[in-house]
């Protein structure tokens, strides 16, 4: 099995960099983390990059590429942290409606990566879209400034 999925890397390899790509094949390590929080899971992927960085993102319960890391420690640091917010907010009555969010938002960074790479978007179209984002980044200020802040642990990393 080992020799057949050299053989795939070997053959992905040539293929990505006939098309101009250089391609540094690595043997790394890939760990899937999974928790069960009753109605959902929380569910993480991370690995080691070329470059010994440990890349982590969230893959449930909605997708969120989270940052690379310098040691695996601080990736669990940052999961241990992530998990006990998570099991704060399903304490939530919104929980549901927050998570429908977020994977709404994450459908639509897709449909406008589609959007950007298939189309010739006319520049007052592109501004239409900046002005709507400029009202979301608002709209979350104000939301943060009148909400109770229930988690303390560590400073957010994004207001």
């Amino acid at each position: 099995m080992r020799k057949y999925i050299n053989a795939q890397v070997l053959k992905h390899s040539m293929k990505l960099q006939q098309m101009g790509a250089k391609v540094k094949a690595i043997n790394s390590k890939l760990c899937y983390v999974d928790f069960d929080l009753g109605d959902f899971k929380v569910s993480y992927v991370y690995n080691v990059n070329a470059k010994d960085k440990y890349f982590l993102e969230r893959i449930e319960p909605y997708p969120l590429a989270v940052r690379t890391f310098d040691k695996e420690e601080d990736v669990i640091d940052i999961i241990k942290v992530d998990l006990e917010q998570f099991k704060n907010a399903v304490k939530s009555h919104n929980i549901k409606d927050f998570i429908e969010i977020s994977r709404h938002l994450s459908k639509q960074l897709k449909q406008f990566d589609d959007l950007f790479l298939y189309y010739n978007i006319p520049t007052h179209e592109i501004q239409v879209l900046i002005n709507h984002l400029k009202n979301i980044d608002e709209d979350i200020e104000r939301i943060k400034g009148e909400s109770e802040r229930l988690y303390f642990e560590k400073e957010p990393e994004n207001l």
